[in-house]
Parts: C-alpha cells; sequence; structure tokens
C-alpha cells in the first residue's frame, strides 16, 4: 500500500493530516501557516496563524486582530509531532519558505519566492528535502529579466530627467514588496519620495516590526489621473497598484 504523502492538496488548501494545519489556506482553518503577508496568501478568519516574525505587524495591519504566533527564520514548532520551520524565501520582507519534517520525511512549500537578492528582503535560502512544492507565477522561460541593478539604475536616470524639468516621476506596484523594494533603491539624493496611503501605512506597519526604510512623506490624497505634475513636480511618487492611483510607470 502506497505511503500517503506528508502534504496534499485540498479545497481549503494544502493540508498536513499528520500535523493538523494548512499552508497559505483560502478557506477558513483551525491552523494556518502563512508563507507571507500578501492578500492572496494570508486570509481571514483562521482561528490560529503562525508566520515568519517579520510580517506580524502588516497582518495584524491587514486582517486585524488575529491570534498569531510567529518565530523566527530556522526556528521550530511542533504540532502534532510534525516538526515546522520557516525559512528565508526572498519574496518580500518577511517571507518564507515552510519546511515540514515527519519521521524523517521532509517536504518544503515554497510560497512565492525569488533567487535574485533585492537588498531588502532576507535573501532567498535553499533548503534541502525530499518533497519541493514550488510556485511559478513566471517559471516559463520566456519571462526574462534584467538584473536589478540594471533597471533601478534606468529608473533613476528617468527620475533625474523628470527632475530637471520639474515633472514627477511615478512608479507603481502593490503595497507589500514591491513598494518597499522600489523605495530601497531611490536615489534620494535626486529629491523627495511621496508614497499612497496604503503604501505608508504597510511602511509604518513595518517600520513597527524593526525594518529600517527610506524616509517618505505621505500622498495625502489618491493620485488622480494627470494630477501627480501639479502636485510633486519633480518628486518620485510610488503609488499602489490599481488604475486609479498611477498617472504612468516605467
Amino acid at each position: 500500500m502506497a505511503k500517503k504523502p506528508l502534504l496534499e492538496f485540498t479545497d481549503k488548501g494544502i493540508y498536513c493530516a499528520q500535523g493538523r494545519f494548512y499552508i497559505d489556506p483560502w478557506k477558513p482553518v483551525d491552523n494556518a501557516v502563512i508563507t507571507h503577508a500578501h492578500a492572496d496568501h494570508a486570509y481571514i478568519c483562521n482561528q490560529h496563524y503562525l508566520a515568519h516574525e517579520l510580517s506580524k505587524e502588516v497582518l495584524l495591519y491587514r486582517l486585524g486582530p488575529i491570534n498569531l504566533q510567529t518565530v523566527a527564520y530556522g526556528e521550530k514548532v511542533m504540532k502534532n509531532g510534525v516538526q515546522i520551520s520557516l525559512h528565508p524565501a526572498g519574496h518580500v520582507i518577511g517571507s518564507a519558505q515552510i519546511r515540514v519534517e515527519y519521521q524523517g520525511e521532509v517536504w518544503v512549500v515554497s510560497g512565492d519566492y525569488k533567487v535574485e537578492d533585492d537588498g531588502i528582503s532576507t535573501p532567498f535560502e535553499p533548503v534541502p528535502c525530499h518533497h519541493f512544492i514550488s510556485e511559478c507565477t513566471f517559471g516559463m522561460p520566456v519571462y526574462q529579466w534584467k538584473p536589478q541593478a540594471s533597471v533601478f539604475n534606468d529608473i533613476n536616470n528617468w527620475w533625474r530627467t523628470n527632475q530637471e524639468q520639474n515633472v514627477a516621476t511615478v512608479l507603481v506596484g502593490y503595497s507589500l514588496g514591491k513598494a518597499q523594494r522600489i523605495l530601497q533603491n531611490l536615489d534620494l539624493s535626486i529629491g523627495k519620495v511621496y508614497t499612497h496611503g496604503v503604501i505608508e501605512n504597510t511602511n509604518e506597519a513595518l517600520r513597527r516590526n524593526g525594518v529600517i526604510l527610506n524616509p517618505t512623506e505621505n500622498n495625502p490624497r489618491i493620485i488622480k489621473r494627470g494630477s501627480a505634475e501639479r502636485h510633486y513636480p519633480g518628486a518620485a511618487v510610488i503609488g499602489r497598484h490599481t488604475v486609479d492611483a498611477a498617472v504612468s510607470a516605467v
């Protein structure tokens, strides 16, 4: 008789029957292990959450007063005889791969991850295992990305040119992850950086968690189409990843 897998896919998410917990469940469960605080991985209404310590304040900001346990990378937690530990995924601040071990068998769930060090997320760490469940959003060979240093060199040169012309430079990104990655790699000698309110709230949550971010000034209004040049000439504006947030993007 074939051995039952330690992890299996269900209609609620990836489930460990032995440990009686789910990884990134999308329906309410008793015990949820969360890879990171993005909304498509961390849902409301679970009874108990386990996540990395740098996700704490963002999860509380997004989900409210949840029953949340946090751990450091590599710290071991036992659930019904199953050992769980979280390891760097390199995706966003606090993102983690979930390592699950039972009776010498090791499974790893990657969550979202990237292998290039972005300078703000804890860099991806390969975790030896018997079975690896991988997210693969951009796994097809058609996706070929420039090195980050090259991308931000282009962005800063663009901002510098706009600043000289007294034109606002607007970039958009998810409020958790992309926004901070942009912020930390902008050349602040060029000018001021303004942020959309949702992004600034996320930044403040991260700062409460001890994360050191570059200084920003809150954008008091949603950036309506065509308005950034009037309100923020020469500045860089980081808007949220929605159509009502941006004037333009590189």
